[in-house]
């Protein structure tokens, strides 16, 4: 496992490029989001290129080598799909042109959510019947590939652990996995001892993560709470939050899982830019003692 961290975080604390947050936080990995004009952030601004097209494969070959150069490991790309948009074929177009330049750049994984629009009014066999469409759709389409898909734990319906179970028996297809997500299970309102047996649940077939963290009163841990209750008051720094991540980091070494621990810390926006930069190098200092640390060791705190 490597530390990364995502594109939006790294510029919302602060840094003006992608490349001086990166190596002013010591990070060696980055996940992209991907806009549906199919653009991402350049590591660097090459003159007045600040965004680059995946499409394009001039622009791939810049993305490439700006990696390569500042060696940094380009870990996934992020998209913000919406699998009940009015015009459902482009939705799986866009998906299956960013799996193909994944491909290209060596990227293992594409996050996907799960959330769709008007998902409220559907009932639950039609909302997991489209998502689990959709992702074949794109699977079949991209088949020649090796990159998986991370559907991550997002939103009302993506953080119950009944909709991801069925929906991973439903689509049947070892390139799908999720984007676990370490904080979004705890903002769905499940007490924290469920949560861990959430992670130990999933940690099997994750493709990549996010790594967030809450602080809730003492009292309020361990009850169940209404969906996102007050996260905007009780989201934290990664490191201050009420969830383990040494646990959370040990039950996906002992699932096998090898690729990157990414940065999400929601918190930012309450704290002025240098203690943001200062709460994104506690997390990220933290988070490389978890990975030097013993295998042993985290096992042995994982039980504890």
């Amino acid at each position: 496992m490597y530390l990364s961290i995502r594109d939006d975080i790294i510029l919302a604390a602060g840094y003006t490029t992608l490349l001086s947050g990166l190596q002013d936080l010591q990070i060696p990995g980055v996940e992209l989001r991907v806009q549906r004009d199919d653009t991402v952030p350049a590591i660097t601004p090459d003159g007045d290129r600040s965004r680059l097209r995946l499409t394009d494969p001039q622009d791939l070959a810049r993305l490439r080598q700006q990696a390569h150069t500042h060696g940094i490991t380009l870990a996934a790309l992020c998209m913000g799909n919406n699998f009940n948009a009015p015009d459902r074929d482009s939705e799986i177009a866009w998906a299956v042109r960013t799996v193909r330049a994944a491909q290209q750049l060596g990227i293992p994984v594409v996050r996907v959510d799960p959330i769709m629009s008007g998902e409220q009014e559907l009932p639950p066999e039609e909302r997991l019947h489209r998502v689990a469409t959709a992702l074949t759709e794109i699977l079949n389409a991209t088949a020649d590939t090796s990159v998986d898909l991370g559907v991550e734990n997002h939103g009302h319906h993506g953080n119950n652990p009944e909709f991801l179970r069925a929906l991973l028996q439903r689509v049947g297809n070892p390139r799908l996995g999720l984007t676990l997500d370490s904080g979004n299970f705890y903002w769905r309102g499940w007490p924290l001892t469920r949560v861990y047996q959430i992670f130990e649940e999933f940690a099997p077939v994750v493709k990549h993560t996010h790594i967030k963290n809450i602080a809730y009163p003492p009292e309020l841990r361990e009850a169940e709470r209404a969906v996102g209750y007050e996260y905007g008051r009780y989201v934290c720094p990664i490191p201050l939050g009420d969830i383990d991540h040494t646990r959370y980091v040990a039950l996906l070494k002992q699932a096998g899982y090898d690729r990157d621990l990414c940065l999400e810390d929601e918190s930012l926006d309450k704290y002025p830019p240098e203690e943001r930069k200062a709460n994104l190098r506690a997390a990220a200092d933290a988070f490389r003692t978890m990975l030097t640390a013993g295998t042993s060791r985290l096992e042995g705190e994982t039980k504890a």
